[in-house]
């Protein structure tokens, strides 16, 4: 299972583009066995940008078909200021809802524009790239 957070700033939500493949993406990671979700949200996060968070509401739930993964999107809230790069991190940016259009793939995209729209949980399909039509 894989977490991710959708840490909001105003109309802006903090993304990070990673050093592996060169892709914008949400924060986040995929659990170790011995981590609850909250802990390893709250290491995921530090590990990516430097920030602590705060009062993780769960935003929604996305599964990647092709890979067979669920991934848990949390809508948080911070405390510090965001560093530049860490070793999984090329890049932090607080990134407008057009930019993350822009910058990444419609996958991880819809989690942080869905964080933005509603505080009620999304549930929604993707091959990896691109979501599917609901069913």
């Amino acid at each position: 299972m894989s977490i991710a957070a959708a840490i909001v700033y105003g109309d802006r939500v903090l993304a990070i583009r990673r050093r592996d493949n060169d892709k914008w993406e949400p924060p986040g990671g995929t659990l170790e066995p011995h981590e609850t979700i909250e802990a390893g949200l709250r290491r995921e996060v530090l590990e990516e940008t430097g920030l602590t968070i705060t009062n993780p509401v769960l935003t929604g739930v996305y599964k990647n078909m092709s890979k067979t993964i669920v991934a848990l999107v949390f809508r948080c809230e911070f405390e510090g200021e965001p560093v530049g790069s860490t070793d999984e991190t090329a890049e932090v940016a607080w990134l407008t809802p057009d930019e993350i259009e822009l910058r990444m793939d419609q996958a991880y995209a819809v989690r942080l524009l869905d964080a933005l729209a509603s505080q009620a949980p999304n549930v929604r399909a993707h091959d990896g790239t691109q979501v599917l039509d609901h069913e």
